[in-house]
Formats: structure tokens, sequence, C-alpha cells
């Protein structure tokens, strides 16, 4: 599936795995797009950027595109800005908690968005044409 193509990209867009996860918040994070982007179509990135702005995230992410220090999320902001439907199924699919899987998304949200927006702002066309880049 597509996801896992998805993890392994940004698994490597974030230097690999972590000490000892393996890649799993790269994982949740590639479900966490494919989950938005099967909602709105269009950009996943810009999807989910949009829902944490409205989930009270908006300052923080902003600090994630721009090109100044990254802002630091925890785990129960995310799960407080995410629909908890959307959290619910991401991590139904990487078979661990809602809560794990907000811990693991907030751990490399910070890096992946400023790494996808090296400009400054959020690239158009698809996650996939993006991390392809290279």
């Amino acid at each position: 599936m597509a996801g896992n193509d998805l993890g392994s990209l940004l698994g490597g867009l974030l230097g690999g795995g972590s000490a000892g996860g393996g890649g799993g918040g790269a994982n949740l994070l590639a479900a966490l797009l494919g989950t938005i982007g099967s909602d709105g179509g269009g950009n996943p990135l810009a999807g989910l950027l949009n829902q944490l702005r409205d989930g009270g995230l908006g300052e923080k992410a902003d600090t994630w595109v721009g090109t100044g220090k990254n802002e630091d999320v925890s785990g129960p902001e995310v799960a407080q800005a995410l629909p908890t439907q959307t959290l619910d199924h991401v991590a139904q699919q990487a078979g661990v908690s809602p809560e794990q899987a907000a811990d693991e998304i907030a751990r490399v949200l910070p890096e992946a968005v400023d790494k996808l927006t090296p400009q400054g702002q959020v690239p158009q066309g698809s996650l996939e044409d993006l991390l392809g880049r290279g």
C-alpha cells in the first residue's frame, strides 16, 4: 500500500528510524497524511496543517512551516488538535493506542513539516511528488 512507501520516504527524510522505534513515528505520520488526504483530496500536508490550526496549534504549526526555530509539540496537544476519529483510525492501522500514536506523531511532526516546507510555505502537488523531488 502507498502508506508504507510514504512511511519509508518520510523515514528517509527524517534520517531513518529512532533508537528503538524503527521509524514508527514516520509510519504513523504517513498513515495520518494518507487518512487526511483521503478525506478531502488535494494536498494532505496542507490539510493536516489546517486541522492542526483549527485545533489550536496554529502558532506552533507556523513555526514548522517558517524558516525559524521549530517549536516542539506534545502528544496530548496533537491528540487535542486532531479529530478523535482520525487519530483512532491511524492508531488502529499501526496497532498502537491513540495516546502512543499522538506521542509518536508529535515527536516527528515539527521536523517533517519543516523539511517538507523548505521555502517557508506549503508546496503545491502531492506529498509523493514532493518527497520524490531528489
